[in-house]
């Protein structure tokens, strides 16, 4: 659970001043991700949401995510610029390896390279987990999502027309899947994020992607936004 995650002996990295980082979310980055999410609810399509969530609801959702699946934040220095994680697809026992991601990024950070690190690192925990599929939907238009999808490997699967009204227009959703891993019969039930957030093998992909990030912590396009 949440409380685990935050208690856990991760040595997970806090990010410094003027450095990117990623690691996993506690209860006390939620109005810094809310505040992200917020011009998203409010003056695009991208979220399908009318109402920007209350904090309280929005910690719980926090804590409902992360009792199974990552949530990964990126900061900035100390500032948080962007998060992904992934979630329930559907109940039904059967879709249990087969959860739906998520991912926001502030807009002055985007086209930075960073987006592709986070989503990658949130893959790599997902199959440490024993997942096999993701997929992502996409509310139309949004070309630059699409595209994005598409540059990370995702496979188009099919659009569901005029699905939902909002901005005073109707509009479609498209859904992309990407394989995480060979598909095999009798597949072990996916792990608990607290049975693998302990594991030297989940500390590993993290730390990758932090290594990964001093690249663009050298970049002088990158640091001064």
């Amino acid at each position: 659970n949440l409380k685990f995650l935050i208690n856990s002996k991760l040595n997970i990295l806090d990010g410094c001043d003027k450095e990117y980082s990623i690691r996993l979310i506690n209860e006390s980055d939620a109005q810094s991700v809310l505040d992200i999410y917020t011009p998203y609810v409010l003056n695009t399509i991208i979220s399908f949401e009318y109402e920007v969530p209350a904090l309280d609801e929005f910690i719980q959702r926090i804590t409902t995510v992360t009792a199974d699946y990552p949530w990964l934040v990126c900061l900035y220095g100390s500032k948080i610029i962007g998060y992904t994680y992934a979630g329930k697809y559907k109940s039904r026992t059967a879709y249990q390896w087969s959860p739906e991601s998520t991912i926001y990024m502030s807009p002055e950070f985007h086209h930075r390279g960073i987006a592709r690190i986070l989503y990658e690192t949130l893959f790599s925990l997902l199959r440490l987990q024993g997942y096999y599929n993701v997929y992502a939907c996409i509310g139309l238009p949004n070309e630059e999502s699409t595209g994005f999808h598409k540059a990370m490997g995702f496979q188009e699967i099919g659009i569901f027309r005029n699905v939902g009204y909002k901005l005073g227009n109707w509009h479609d959703t498209h859904w992309f899947q990407l394989k995480l891993a060979g598909h095999i019969l009798n597949p072990l039930t996916p792990k608990k994020l607290y049975e693998v957030a302990s594991a030297s093998a989940f500390q590993s992909v993290l730390d990758a992607a932090n290594e990964r990030l001093k690249i663009l912590n050298t970049d002088k396009r990158n640091i001064n936004p």
